[in-house]
């Protein structure tokens, strides 16, 4: 069995999970997320615990239980909690603004770039160099993390672009005369 697999996942109070025809609902304090679990899982959901079983034993499913138990873990976890993730912006005249559901870059580019943000996902600027995303779907958070770094990614020589707050970006030497 996968070792992630076998760990029951602790379910809070308040907090409703429910497994009917493959898809599982998790409702908590701030909101609730849905998820089809693939057919080769199965769940056992108790008053406080969630246990993944396989229905047979092979390579794959053991994978399959592994991954299902993490999904369902981050679906308690954003529910009860939510995630955030903060992304800084390096350069001279970069900056960020936040419009209603959108976000406004000026990147270097000779345009801004407006972005908007999926359902789901809430942000906000800090001193126009630090934003901060939050919502409760961690998968999505993530994506919509990654295409706004995508949008200027840091480059290695001066660091300039967008980065993860805890990412450290390896710098190269630049070019050095010779005599």
């Amino acid at each position: 069995m996968s070792r992630v697999g076998k760990k029951p996942i602790t379910v809070p109070d308040k907090t409703t999970v429910t497994y009917q025809n493959g898809m599982i609902t998790v409702k908590g304090a701030n909101g609730s997320l849905v998820h089809k679990v693939h057919p080769a899982i199965d769940l056992h959901v108790g008053k406080d615990r969630i246990d993944i079983v396989m229905k047979s034993e092979s390579r794959e499913n053991r994978a399959l239980q592994g991954m299902t138990r993490s999904i369902v873990s981050n679906m308690v976890v954003g529910v009860t909690k939510g995630y955030e993730r903060v992304l800084e912006i390096n350069g001279i005249g970069y900056r960020a603004e936040a419009k209603g559901n959108n976000l406004i870059f000026s990147l270097g580019y000779s345009h801004p770039i407006e972005f908007p943000l999926p359902q789901g996902v809430k942000a906000s600027v800090e001193k126009n160099n630090i934003v901060k995303l939050s919502g409760i779907d961690k998968y999505l958070l993530g994506q919509t993390a990654a295409r706004i770094r995508q949008l200027r990614p840091p480059e290695p020589y001066k660091g300039k672009g967008i980065k993860y707050a805890e990412e450290h970006i390896q710098r190269k030497a630049g070019k050095t005369g010779t005599k």
